[in-house]
């Protein structure tokens, strides 16, 4: 272990191929002030290192980390993930460690926790922080960099000029497919609770979405959002037997989870993982009229024009042939989120959009919320831990967490 400690930022945008960037760092070939680097040895903590891991684990059958219960890292909240992972970096016994946005996907007191934890890491072992946002730099790192554009190469100042957010077009495509049915109840649960063994996930849960509310869903990791997702869309089997109705439709009456699934748009920064095959930003777009991961079904000429005019709203016409999995990650969160209303669904989930964007594309992103608040008779349903300045939900249900497993209120307003 090198005993001279050397901390240091980097400021990234999402034009950046962070994937290559962070290979670059550990092989050892950077040049100007991060060359003192090539002399060391360095592991990546990071999402998709975690994620590699969880899909390594998958697909050998194997349990890397090693936890007193023995259980695959999948099976952890986004919290835990990152404390086993983080134990699991330490124990290769590196001379730094790359920090790729740490805090996201977490709750404010897993954020203290790991911030609590990287102040008292700083102390032994050299740290490199990625950023979208240098506010979110940790108070030990005294040096910073940044990448400008696609360039592997930092400069010790922001060159970037002011950034041109582009204007989204306000006005929305008409809806290709009507839904006939004017549902009085999206969502409603009465008393919902849901247990895994003895352990209880959440109690009691009663909630209600009604025709074009702008719902946001907050609560601390695992208390419970992606259940109650899952009991929403079809997905958690134990929304049988249980006082649900979905669509104006009492769960156990009939109903096929894909009947459920066409009243839904849906998206989850997840989802990115899924599309790894070399999709165009066309197909990707069309598929959302199918419910399917990749395009498999011929499209309508009027399908295809249609998602012409969604890729116009978010100015990416010009990049219909473009393969999706090599767009900056602000393009793929566009591309996504108008993937899941482009049929006009009644009811669009959106599972924590704003997670790994810079200022560029957090803006842009907001804009198209915002059109499809004003301008559509959508529902929504909009998952994060914290509060974004730019959007304006019309509720708040938090869920918060008891020994007993997670009640839920409606947050009053302030």
């Amino acid at each position: 272990m090198s005993q001279s400690l050397i901390h240091y930022g980097i400021v990234v945008s999402n034009s950046l191929d962070k994937k290559a960037f962070t290979h670059h760092l550990l092989s050892k070939k950077s040049t100007g002030a991060l060359r003192v680097f090539n002399e060391l040895d360095g592991v990546l903590f990071s999402d998709l290192a975690i994620a590699e891991l969880i899909e390594k684990e998958h697909k050998h059958h194997t349990i890397e980390i090693t936890t007193p219960k023995n259980r695959p890292l999948h099976t952890f909240s986004s919290g835990e993930r990152r404390k086993l992972f983080l134990e699991y970096c330490l124990s290769k016994n590196p001379d730094y460690i790359i920090f790729d946005n740490p805090f996201d996907h977490l709750d404010q007191a897993s954020r203290m926790a790991l911030y609590n934890q990287l102040l008292k890491l700083s102390h032994s072992i050299s740290i490199l922080q990625l950023v979208h946002h240098e506010r979110d730099l940790m108070p030990f790192i005294k040096k910073t960099s940044f990448v400008s554009g696609t360039c592997l190469v930092v400069s010790e100042s922001d060159t970037k000029t002011q950034p041109q957010t582009t204007q989204l077009k306000p006005v929305l495509p008409s809806a290709l497919v009507t839904f006939t049915n004017t549902y009085n109840v999206l969502v409603k649960f009465y008393k919902v609770s849901v247990n895994y063994g003895e352990q209880s996930i959440v109690k009691n849960i009663s909630w209600e979405i009604k025709h074009g509310e702008f719902w946001q869903l907050i609560g601390p990791n695992g208390s419970g959002k992606s259940t109650l997702l899952a009991l929403i869309t079809g997905d958690n089997p134990k929304a049988f037997g249980q006082d649900i109705t979905i669509f104006d439709r009492k769960k156990g009456s009939g109903e096929s989870v894909w009947d459920i699934k066409k009243n839904i748009g849906y998206f989850s920064t997840h989802l990115t993982e899924l599309f790894e095959r070399n999709h165009t930003v066309g197909q990707m777009v069309l598929s959302g009229f199918f419910d399917s991961v990749g395009l498999y079904v011929k499209p309508s000429a009027m399908q295809q024009q249609k998602a012409l005019q969604w890729l116009d709203v978010i100015e990416m016409r010009h990049l219909k042939d473009a393969y999706f999995n090599r767009l900056s990650l602000g393009q793929q969160r566009l591309v996504l989120i108008i993937r899941a209303v482009i049929k006009q669904p009644p009811l669009l989930i959106l599972d924590e959009p704003f997670e790994g964007l810079d200022p560029e594309n957090t803006a842009l992103v907001s804009q198209l919320i915002n059109g499809l608040v004003e301008y559509s008779e959508i529902a929504i349903i909009y998952v994060s831990h914290t509060i974004e300045n730019s959007l304006a939900p019309s509720h708040i249900y938090e869920l918060m967490p008891t020994n007993d497993g997670s009640i839920g209120r409606i947050k009053p307003e302030e």
